[in-house]
């Protein structure tokens, strides 16, 4: 059975990820889908819209055949670090190739792209150490010494999101010396920070999720844009917890954690750096909401989606000491569902698996896993108090979810 691996989010599942799915399907020949999801908090540091067993379903029910999670130490980080530890769950898992989708569309130019900042990485370090000396983020240091390099307006715009991932994507598979193929499909219509819908059938998760959260009947507004089982599943968890999920749901935890926390403290959380303590303290003191705390702290050094991920660690007590160590591969494959083509392939191949393969979280020992159950309690905290504990308990309980199919 041919397997073809995705790196996804479903946040949650739309037309575009149909179509990515399907158009990866084919492109690799495949027999099985495999996607490798981020856990309840992603690479951008948001809470996910609904919880990692809704987006599970979401998933199986519109066409994956088997659903990893991509644990908490790789999933809420830049995208270096969350590509090497979904490449490596992929290639553990048997995956013959990887599709993403990118805005370029164009495989050979990521491999170009590659070859020419090898070639340049001398020059190349030296423009991102001289731009961030000016104050910037790193992504825009990354960017605007690309363009420093002679003729780099003939390789891959590094600019772009989805291009971004995409080459870090292939960067893992090579640095791992895995055996996977790359392959690449163009987004279609919707950019990925397009907050507007723009199309008659596919629109960008983050219009989708605007929608949801703009009024009470933003719901319908999304129905032409979600597949029939995203839409049914969107509506059951709001009707089992009678909430979405989005940061303004933490910011009193978060606040909490800030206030009764000194500099000291604060220093040890992963990712807080350069005195950000300080004004992360200042901030939280004088905010009335997320949205106004991240303007507070917001500064032209650091992106918001980094300021975002270090509050999540903020909020999970994630500190750099638990953090130090192996960030290239996943220690563990944690099974969060499969469909009856998927068991089939499991049962097939697991014995040839290079990690283990954990569908009960009770009976698995490994220490990195405590991220992943840290981060399931916290998520618990954005749901009203009477559905807490069995959100909780989910995370221990719940068996691979499983879902038959018909080949």
């Amino acid at each position: 059975m041919r397997a073809v691996g995705l790196i996804v989010e479903y946040n949650p599942f739309h037309n575009g990820h149909a179509y990515h799915l399907e158009a990866s399907k084919e492109a690799a020949n495949a027999d099985v889908v495999i996607a490798v999801m981020s856990g309840n908090f992603l690479q951008r540091g948001e809470p996910a819209l609904v919880s990692k067993w809704y987006r599970t379903r979401m998933a199986l029910l519109n066409g994956v055949d088997i659903v990893f999670e991509l644990p908490y130490r790789f999933a809420v980080q830049k995208a270096e670090t969350f590509a090497n530890g979904a490449v490596s769950i992929l290639d553990a898992a048997g995956c013959e190739s990887l599709c993403f989708g990118s805005e370029s569309g164009d495989l050979s130019a990521f491999h170009q792209t590659i070859d020419f900042l090898e070639e340049q990485h001398t020059r190349f370090d030296q423009h991102i150490k001289r731009f961030m000396d000016t104050g910037v983020s790193y992504p825009k240091a990354v960017s605007l010494s690309f363009r420093q390099l002679p003729e780099s307006e003939r390789y891959l715009d590094l600019a772009k999101p989805n291009n971004i991932l995409g080459f870090q994507y292939i960067k893992a598979i090579n640095q791992q010396k895995s055996p996977i193929r790359p392959l690449t499909v163009a987004r279609k219509n919707a950019d990925y920070h397009d907050e507007d819908f723009s199309s008659e059938t596919i629109a960008s998760a983050t219009s989708i999720r605007k929608a949801i959260f703009s009024n009470e009947d933003g719901k319908s507004k999304i129905d032409q844009y979600v597949p029939e089982p995203t839409k049914q599943l969107l509506q059951q968890y709001l009707h089992d917890y009678h909430v979405f999920h989005q940061w303004e749901n933490y910011w009193s935890f978060l606040q909490f954690r800030l206030i009764h926390s000194n500099p000291d403290e604060l220093r040890e959380i992963y990712e807080v750096e350069e005195g950000l303590e300080h004004r992360l303290l200042a901030a939280a003191l004088v905010s009335n909401n997320f949205q106004e705390f991240m303007q507070k702290i917001k500064t032209k050094r650091y992106t918001w989606t980094r300021l975002q991920r270090l509050c999540v660690h903020i909020l999970t007590n994630t500190k750099k000491a638990e953090m130090a160590g192996n960030i290239e591969k996943a220690s563990y494959l944690r099974l969060l569902g499969m469909t009856t083509i998927g068991k089939a392939y499991l049962n097939m191949r697991k014995k040839d698996f290079c990690l283990p393969l954990v569908s009960k979280l009770s009976s698995f020992k490994e220490k990195e896993i405590l991220f992943d159950v840290k981060a399931a309690r916290v998520y618990s905290l954005g749901i009203p108090n009477q559905y807490k504990s069995d959100m909780i308990r989910q995370e221990y309980k719940q068996p691979p979810i499983f879902i038959e199919k018909k080949r």
